[in-house]
């Protein structure tokens, strides 16, 4: 995975002149197209740009990659606001990344999905018809997620909710597609969301295995005997003050902070648990390992 992601990286340096600018506009353009195609008409109309199976074996190979010109939705509603999104999407994570890296992103978000899907048609051994990029989107929406997590959108345009949470209920979704599938034996909804996924991935897979990084040595940190869990320690203090009359107690001499008021005293975090020093004596004790 670490290779194909420093290929990632050198692919737009290597190839400054790949890419195609505004790829969005002309994806969504070619949506609308279609779109317009559907209603004036009806889907026979535009169902040979549809993948299907037994089509492609045919020799209608351009179904392969013409699906993504059709849109995910036929509801006027729904493809207004699913068009605008992923157009302004499309077009902030291009000027993030530039028109190469962006262009990649893409076209492999294709290719994978096509994979995804020929491979379910090949193991389920039947035909699959489908359009549209609901799970290339949901990917492109979990890239802008993971590039500007706090930013907030108006959910229903009346709920702010932040990038983060919504590329949670995306993963939720991918998951959920996959269960699904698993349960009804259905391929297609376990192998093309894990395909799309993997795009997201590979593009990701530094920032994601940092992050895991950090949970785990955060939670091994949290749970290790050398790690002064302070609210358990503050609440021993106050048990111990008030049933001895102070609070702080050092192991070594035993001076107490209600003798000494001005006397600095430390936990240790060398020692195991809790064991109170002086600052004449939190550097030179013997450290408790059980």
């Amino acid at each position: 995975m670490n290779k194909l992601t420093q290929f990632i990286n050198r692919f737009p340096y290597n190839h400054p002149n790949f890419g195609i600018s505004n790829l969005m506009k002309y994806v969504v353009l070619s949506n609308v197209l279609v779109f317009l195609l559907y209603t004036f008409s009806d889907y026979g109309a535009v169902s040979f740009l549809a993948f299907n199976w037994d089509a492609i074996l045919s020799g209608e190979v351009w179904r392969l990659f013409t699906y993504v010109l059709m849109p995910s939705s036929y509801s006027a509603l729904s493809f207004a606001i699913t068009a605008y999104l992923y157009y302004f999407i499309g077009n902030i994570l291009e000027r993030e990344w530039g028109t190469g890296r962006f262009t990649l992103y893409f076209v492999s978000g294709v290719v994978l999905t096509t994979i995804g899907a020929v491979l379910s048609c090949i193991i389920a051994g039947d035909s699959i018809t489908f359009s549209g990029t609901s799970y290339l989107y949901t990917s492109m929406f979990m890239a802008f997620a993971m590039l500007y997590p706090d930013n907030q959108v108006l959910l229903m345009f009346i709920i702010p909710i932040k990038m983060k949470y919504l590329a949670v209920a995306g993963a939720a979704l991918f998951a959920w597609n996959m269960v699904s599938g698993l349960i009804t034996g259905n391929w297609f909804y376990v192998i093309v969301p894990l395909f799309a996924l993997l795009n997201f991935v590979a593009f990701f897979f530094e920032q994601i295995s940092s992050a895991f990084g950090y949970y785990q040595k955060r939670s091994q940190h949290q749970h290790s005997a050398q790690t002064i869990h302070f609210k358990t320690a503050a609440k021993k203090q106050a048990q111990q003050q008030k049933k001895q009359g102070y609070r702080h107690k050092c192991e070594v001499c035993g001076r107490t902070d209600t003798d000494y008021p001005t006397l600095q005293f430390r936990y240790c975090s060398r020692c195991s648990g809790y064991h109170c020093y002086c600052e004449e004596h939190i550097a030179n004790h013997d450290h408790h390992t059980d």
